[in-house]
């Protein structure tokens, strides 16, 4: 049996971005059961957002807005 969403979640390998820096404003993101989780990470246990692969992608090649 496959473990829900919120047990992936409580075990999963959460990572934050090399250009983070040291401000803490910045999110973590973690691959789980085939979707792409992002949080706050000044808020580990706050509402996450999750994302199919692809939707993710298209996100994050995105050119940045000025």
């Amino acid at each position: 049996m496959s473990p829900t969403i919120d047990e992936a979640l409580a075990t999963a390998a959460w990572r934050k971005s090399s250009r983070s820096g040291d401000q803490g404003a910045c999110v973590e993101m973690a691959a789980v059961a085939q979707t792409v989780a992002v949080r706050d990470s000044k808020d580990p246990d706050g509402p996450v957002l999750l994302f199919t692969p692809t939707a993710w992608a298209a996100f994050a090649s995105a050119p940045p807005q000025s």
